[in-house]
């Protein structure tokens, strides 16, 4: 009985450290080059309206319920959602907003899990074409740590910020 009450104790001091071990912070960045110029990819971003033409998460729940409050577009405009497990509910608002350069969003997540980000866009001009980057950070709570031991949260997002990326560049490059 001693050797499997030590092995469980093991065990446990081993998750512990794995957990304590995960970073405080986290950071979600994919780039995609879009041959278009900044003018013309960030009206589809600046306006949450225009999102469920290109978001990766309107593709996954077509059904959730999206509300708008504030601006019409740009720096307060706000989008609220609730959908199903894939998508949860929440908030973002643009919090800052340079046409043709970027655009800052405060994400606020109720389901499945409680949390408050920041995401970004930047539109680099690269020649005739631009290049467009999505990030998001944020601070990994207790609860955050024990789910990135099970997933991987950059992978997890990041896909999804790979599919948005490709949808809005197959968008503007019409």
């Amino acid at each position: 009985m001693l050797p499997i009450l030590l092995a469980l104790a093991f065990i446990a001091i081993l998750i512990f450290i794995l957990i304590t071990g995960q970073s405080d912070n986290f950071i979600v960045t994919r780039t995609a080059t879009f041959a278009a110029p900044p003018d013309q990819i960030f009206p589809h971003v600046n306006d949450l309206h225009l999102w469920k033409e290109w978001s990766p998460w309107a593709k996954l729940d077509p059904n959730a319920k999206s509300t708008f409050s504030g601006a019409e577009s740009g720096v307060g405009a706000a989008m609220a959602w609730d959908g199903n497990g894939k998508v949860g509910t929440g908030k973002m608002t643009i919090t800052a907003s340079q046409p043709a350069e970027f655009i800052h969003l405060r994400l606020e997540f109720q389901k499945p899990m409680q949390a408050t980000n920041t995401a970004e866009f930047t539109f680099r001009p690269a020649g005739n074409q631009t290049v467009v980057t999505w990030s998001m950070q944020g601070k990994n709570s207790h609860m955050g740590k024990i789910f990135g031991l099970l997933m991987n949260m950059d992978k997890m997002v990041g896909c999804q910020y790979e599919k948005g990326l490709a949808s809005l560049k197959s968008l503007t490059e019409k």
